[in-house]
Order: structure tokens, then C-alpha cells, then sequence
């Protein structure tokens, strides 16, 4: 018992995080756990390329707007989703996904039937960044780029606000 009360009490190795950004009239929100490299391989590793990968640590992170915006030229509604990705071994696009299951495990992938969105992302490559992390390096007045970024793989996507 008093082995189990302590594991309750062990602060978790992935922390929590969030980020929020105004674009235009639209906020974005995102929330997730966020996993450390510790020195291991991540991609075609840790992470395997061509499954579905739930990019955070724990519960499923999840990305929200409160207006319908535009994700890299595709309409993506007002919401609140899940996101998932499915890893591809460089020069091939990922593939990320906006999946309307967002209560979860970030191992148990709602299915197909509840995506709203997926887009071909093309990678780009970037300083080690030892921590998983979501952020916004660009922001206009109508529009934004998100990244996401572990290791050394960064996966950009352009948000445009619609409102």
C-alpha cells in the first residue's frame, strides 16, 4: 500500500503544457503532455513510422478554436479535437490528423470515422529541441504558423483565421 501511495505521489516525467495564441478573432488553445528525448531515437524508434502516433505523453493532446479556420488551404470547423499523426521516414509527408474523440488515452486513436481533418505535412529539420513542444513562430494579423517539434523533426502547419 504505502508503495502504491507512493507512485500516486511521484511528480510524472513528461509535464504538462499549453499554449494559447490569438489570430485575428480566433483563439487557439493547445493542450498536452509533453515527453523528454532522454538520449533514446524517436523516429523509427521510439516512434514508429507508417502508425498512428499520438504526438504528447499520457492523455491525448488536444488543439481548440473558437472560430472555423483554415489548416495549410483546408476548412477545419470551430472545435475542439484530438491530434494524431502518422510518422513517415523522410523525404515522405506525415500525415496529421484532427480527430473529434478527444477524451482518452493517447494510445487508443478514436478511428477514422471521427476525423475531421488530415493533411500531408511536409517536415522540415530543425535544432534539437529536447522536449516535445507546440508553438507558434510566426503570427500576422490573420493568420499563424504552428509547429510542432521533437528531436530534431519539426512539423509545421498554416493556421488562417477565417473570421
Amino acid at each position: 500500500m504505502i508503495v502504491f501511495l507512493l507512485l500516486l505521489l511521484q511528480v510524472p516525467r513528461s509535464q504538462h503544457g499549453s499554449v494559447t495564441q490569438r489570430v485575428s478573432h480566433t483563439d487557439i488553445v493547445i493542450s498536452y503532455n509533453r515527453p523528454v528525448a532522454r538520449g533514446r531515437e524517436l523516429f523509427g524508434s521510439l516512434v514508429h513510422y507508417g502508425r498512428i502516433w499520438h504526438p504528447g505523453a499520457d492523455s491525448v493532446s488536444t488543439i481548440s478554436f473558437n472560430n472555423d479556420v483554415m489548416i495549410d488551404g483546408h476548412r477545419l470547423a470551430a472545435g475542439r479535437y484530438s491530434l494524431w499523426t502518422i510518422p513517415e521516414e523522410p523525404p515522405k509527408p506525415w500525415t496529421v490528423i484532427f480527430n473529434r474523440g478527444v477524451g482518452g488515452w493517447h494510445t487508443n486513436y478514436p478511428g477514422e470515422s471521427q476525423d475531421a481533418l488530415r493533411l500531408s505535412v511536409t517536415t522540415e529539420t530543425g535544432p534539437h529541441m529536447e522536449t516535445l513542444t507546440y508553438y507558434f513562430p510566426v503570427v500576422d494579423a490573420d493568420s499563424a504558423v504552428l509547429r510542432l517539434q521533437w528531436g530534431t523533426v519539426v512539423v509545421p502547419m498554416k493556421v488562417k483565421a477565417t473570421q
